[in-house]
């Protein structure tokens, strides 16, 4: 979107209309300034406290967000024009803040938070941090002669058709840079669903359950029929994920990467 925004000072009354700009915000230093987050802002624990505005479906309370004179309301990648347009519509002041492909963008994200809200040497020092994490994932991950093959697994509703993370997710680029191979890697799109045959041709030495969230367990994926063929499943490395830290694109996907790297590695990272 290319719009301009200006502010007269920085916001200090936010509302928050996506998990990652939540986080951002609380990482920078500005939770004190959050007013209103959408209804799947959970993290850190003190945003839970932060008055909801819906957004569960899509769904936000304009009435509420209005009634709490936001100076600034941060918008993210899952909100639609639509909802931008009616909020700008009622007089607010709207910044969109695209959803990063590249862990500098996440950074150069984390820096545009900070202008708009009047913490940019926070910024300055946790993106020295995550930096400075990231080169040491990535100094351990050099040493590595192999590179095992993983099937992240992001909605198993179809056992037989699960959906996985194909080219140009974060996910993808983490498990590479974890020092993996995405066996979902070479599919056609974004977020794909992968038959059973295809799976077992592939045959992923690793499985991530990025859908462990919503109740999928080791267990259950080892009675699913034909998956006992998988060499993932024979050599029990099945392993329960929190997805939230690979699809939020905000700090946390540093969390990410040094979990992923540390199952597939764990020789590295004792």
């Amino acid at each position: 979107m290319d719009r301009q925004v200006t502010l007269a000072a920085p916001a200090q009354r936010v509302v928050s209309l996506a998990p990652s700009n939540t986080e951002i915000l609380f990482a920078i230093g500005a939770g004190e300034q959050v007013v209103g987050r959408d209804e799947f802002s959970d993290y850190p624990e003190a945003a839970q406290a932060v008055q909801s505005v819906g957004g569960s479906w899509g769904e936000f309370d304009l009435e509420t967000i209005v009634a709490l004179k936001p100076d600034l309301v941060l918008a993210g990648g899952i909100n639609s024009p639509e909802l931008i347009a009616s909020l700008e519509d009622l007089g607010l002041t709207v910044y969109f803040l695209p959803n990063p492909t590249t862990l500098e963008e996440m950074y150069a994200n984390l820096e545009t938070v900070a202008l708009l809200t009047g913490h940019e040497q926070e910024a300055a020092d946790l993106i020295e941090s995550l930096k400075a994490r990231v080169q040491a994932v990535d100094e351990k991950i050099a040493t590595v002669e192999e590179r095992p093959t993983v099937f992240y697994e992001l909605d198993s509703t179809d056992p037989a058709k699960p959906y996985t993370a194909g080219p140009g997710t974060f996910v993808d680029a983490l498990i590479q840079r974890a020092g993996g191979q995405n066996i979902a890697s070479e599919l056609e799109g974004q977020w794909v669903q992968i038959s059973l045959e295809q799976l077992v041709v592939l045959d992923p030495q690793l499985i991530i359950l990025g859908d462990s969230l919503f109740g999928v367990t080791v267990e259950s994926v080892k009675e699913r029929p034909g998956w006992e063929a998988l060499q993932a499943v024979q050599n029990d490395r099945i392993y329960p994920f929190d997805d939230n830290l690979v699809s939020r694109p905000g700090p946390r996907l540093v969390d990410g990467l040094e979990a992923l790297a540390a199952l597939l590695h764990p020789e590295l990272f004792k």
